[in-house]
């Protein structure tokens, strides 16, 4: 399945330069999809020397060329939709639909950043020199290495290709090694762009052979990542050698708040799907579920409801709602979650076991516990799936006070029909984005990221073309 891309190095597809391999396997079937290439030591130096020829040329190019070359490329992306989310099921397990719009969200964020590449704004300040004045310039801060995580694997390129592309940067992209396809559909999607050869690479492999070259390189003056804390912090400790800058989006725990004055038919209609989408398996998904003691009972058997009537399944069905976990660890780790949230006293409402209707596949049962403490740790930490763990409150302060006690602050949630609460909850919560009466946070055009211990720095909107920016002040005088 992957024979016919591989790594992108210097504008070409090619293997690995010692011919090395990896199994990429199917998280429904647990059987192989393909053979992805292994990159070595010597291609990602190989990348990096292409990647410097090829910024010396991008950035030459005006704002309104590069703008045009993101269109085209949108345009290409457009056209192998139905591919893409194909590869992107495939891969990940996710159900077709979810997919497909995947793709159409990557789409569009390079839509947004064609037109943001001709908003490159400077400005002119009045100098106390006489005859003189500042100018305010904007540069592209040079070659680009991004590294995407393997939940949303077209979404994550695009955030970090896209806004480096308008920019004028370079990029060489790292990605999951277990969804390595969707990568490559995107690269050759990006092919129709026309850009110079090097301005952008692909590498997969380990490690040792594509994260620690790339870190290493004073060549390298932008880091972006979307992974987990522990990995973020090891970046940050490694990008302090060269001096890179560094933008992150990491892992969340947001919490959903359910005041009493809530419409919890809207919520529970929303909720749900949310919570599931991607077996649960999304940095933004709602994990601590604070629910008005008032409303409780009803909340919960209507949640428990809904989550038992979902269709677990090969995400290529188009009648499958949730599917697997990416892999066996995460199956193990959900598991045991569950296992020791039960022992610590949580009440299992609904699922809580691998489910017994396949001989194949990472599947579990969309989980609800109730119940829950808020030291336990389905509920302290992010459990990264299908897991929904629910607890009682009784007032605003209360719930604010608990709802913020992590360090986690990517999103955070709240349903209540009081616009006045709304502001106060918008102002208290302690997160990067907050939804009230909506999860709809992801859009090209909106800044996407978190606070604290869930990352730094925006992907979206037109904040996210500045991390890929240097800002010259020139002083002109005549």
């Amino acid at each position: 399945m992957y024979d016919k891309y591989g790594l992108f190095i210097d504008g070409e597809w090619r293997a690995a330069s010692d011919g090395s391999t990896a199994t990429v396997a199917s998280p429904v079937t647990e059987r192989s999809l393909g053979e992805a290439p292994t990159a070595t030591l010597e291609d990602a130096q190989a990348a990096l020397a292409a990647a410097e020829r090829g910024l010396a040329a991008w950035r030459a190019k005006s704002a309104f060329e590069r703008a045009d070359a993101l269109h085209a490329i949108a345009d290409e992306m457009t056209r192998r939709q139905d591919e893409a989310a194909r590869m992107i099921t495939l891969e990940t397990g996710k159900p077709i639909a979810q997919s497909g719009r995947e793709w159409v969200l990557a789409t569009d964020q390079f839509r947004w950043y064609a037109e943001e590449a001709r908003r490159i704004y400077g400005r002119i300040i009045e100098s106390r020199v006489p005859g003189g004045r500042f100018e305010v310039l904007h540069e592209p801060i040079g070659v680009v290495a991004a590294f995407t995580a393997w939940n949303f694997p077209a979404a994550l390129v695009a955030r970090k290709i896209a806004p480096a592309l308008a920019a004028g940067c370079s990029a060489i992209l790292r990605p999951s090694s277990q969804t390595p396809g969707v990568a490559m559909v995107m690269i050759d999607c990006l092919r129709a762009g026309r850009l110079p050869t090097g301005t952008v690479g692909l590498l997969v492999g380990s490690t040792a052979t594509t994260y620690v070259p790339l870190m290493a390189s004073a060549l390298v003056r932008k880091v972006s990542l979307t992974g987990s804390t522990r990995v973020g912090q090891q970046m940050l400790r490694d990008a302090a050698d060269t001096v890179k800058k560094v933008s992150m989006e990491l892992g969340g725990n947001a919490p959903l708040i359910v005041f009493d004055d809530a419409d919890i038919e809207t919520a529970l209609n929303v909720s749900v799907p949310t919570k599931y989408a991607n077996a649960g398996q999304v940095c933004v998904t709602p994990d601590r579920f604070f629910i008005h003691e008032k409303v409780h009972d009803a909340f919960v058997d209507g949640f428990v409801a809904r989550a038992k009537a979902l269709k677990l399944g090969d995400g290529l069905d188009p009648t499958v709602q949730m599917g697997p976990l990416i892999n066996s660890r995460r199956l193990d780790e959900i598991e045991k979650i569950v296992v020791d949230a039960e022992k610590a006293g949580a009440r299992i409402a609904a699922g809580g076991r691998r489910s017994p209707a396949f001989n194949s596949g990472h599947f579990f049962e969309p989980t609800v516990l109730t119940d829950v403490a808020d030291d336990m740790t389905v509920f302290a930490e992010e459990n990264f799936g299908p897991v929904a763990a629910i607890t009682r409150f009784s007032s605003e302060e209360e719930v604010l006070g608990r709802a913020n006690a992590s360090k986690m602050g990517l999103s955070a949630y709240a349903f209540t029909r009081d616009a006045g609460r709304a502001r106060r909850v918008v102002a208290t919560l302690k997160a990067g984005m907050v939804g009230i009466n909506s999860f709809a946070l992801a859009a090209s055009e909106a800044p996407f990221g978190g606070t604290n211990h869930s990352g730094m720095g925006r992907e979206g909107g037109a904040e996210g073309i500045r991390d890929y920016l240097d800002t010259k002040l020139a002083q002109v005088v005549f």
